[in-house]
């Protein structure tokens, strides 16, 4: 970890929880990346689960997921199997170096790790997700590189990459064009993005834009048409643009658990019509895109 990181994770007042993940015993595990990551070990002792139980829990709130450490079930609030099941199709990485942009606790990096990529490297700004991560790496071991950082810093990170993922990104971005443009400017020569975004179901070139909160997200400003989108991201220098997949958001996928002591997607829907959000505006559609740079 640099120094820069590890200002950022004191002055959010997280180091007590770094020095609990360091100070975490080293324990021979199996690593099975099913639609739950699975870290399963033989003979833990009482006093060793109930340390990963509580740190597990101090945690909090697991967003992206879910994982297995032994009998402990993290039950994070988006089953992201889902949407990794979508791309994963879509994914090639063998002996590519990969950046995942948004990248939360690492979900979506530990799933491409059995698809051989030459080096995984994610971008997250908030400290309790990197903390989240270095939890769940203290068992895999890995050798992904997590970097507290977000899309608007690509362009002085001084590296660029063949396979980019930018899942459910954009639409907390001011300037989505900008956003794009970062994205594009980072990929190496027939460079691609996966792109996951909220959209618009219309067929016209139009954009919402919610004056104070879409589905309870007051940092949700842009949310477009696909004809929109694409193009956004003809001006953004993408040369091909590709829709792999558009999906309604249920409460199959998103949902409250006790991993998160919070309002989820029910929350957020009207609740005499599911269709609408509690706002009054349609009801969240992801689309799924796949951009490339020649």
């Amino acid at each position: 970890m640099t120094k820069q990181q590890l200002q950022k994770l004191q002055a959010k007042n997280i180091a007590p929880l770094l020095k609990r993940i360091s100070s975490l015993p080293k324990i021979d595990a199996k690593i099975f990346f099913e639609d739950s990551i699975k870290i399963l070990y033989s003979h833990p002792t009482s006093q060793i689960e109930d340390e990963i139980y509580t740190l597990a829990k101090d945690l909090k709130p697991w967003r992206k997921g879910p994982f297995h450490i032994g009998n402990l079930h993290i039950d994070s609030e988006w089953q992201s199997f889902k949407k990794f099941d979508l791309i994963a199709p879509h994914l090639n990485i063998q002996d590519k170096d990969v950046a995942d942009i948004g990248c939360n606790n690492g979900y979506y990096m530990f799933k491409m790790l059995p698809l051989s990529p030459k080096s995984i490297t994610g971008f997250d700004p908030s400290a309790l997700f990197k903390c989240q991560f270095d939890f769940i790496n203290h068992f895999i071991q890995s050798k992904i590189r997590y970097e507290l950082l977000g899309v608007e810093d690509l362009a002085n990170y001084g590296a660029t990459f063949d396979v980019i993922l930018c899942m459910g990104v954009l639409y907390h971005r001011t300037d989505p064009i900008t956003t794009l443009k970062h994205l594009s400017k980072s990929l190496n020569k027939e460079g691609e993005v996966i792109l996951d975004t909220l959209i618009l179901d219309s067929q016209e070139e139009i954009v919402l834009c919610p004056p104070k909160s879409y589905a309870k997200m007051s940092n949700a400003y842009f949310i477009p048409s696909i004809h929109a989108l694409r193009g956004w991201c003809e001006r953004a220098g993408f040369d091909s643009f590709e829709c792999l997949a558009t999906i309604p958001t249920d409460t199959q996928e998103q949902r409250k658990t006790d991993w998160i002591d919070s309002l989820s997607l029910e929350d957020f829907l009207d609740p005499l019509d599911s269709c609408k959000t509690i706002e009054g505006y349609p009801a969240p559609i992801r689309g799924y895109f796949k951009l490339k740079r020649r």
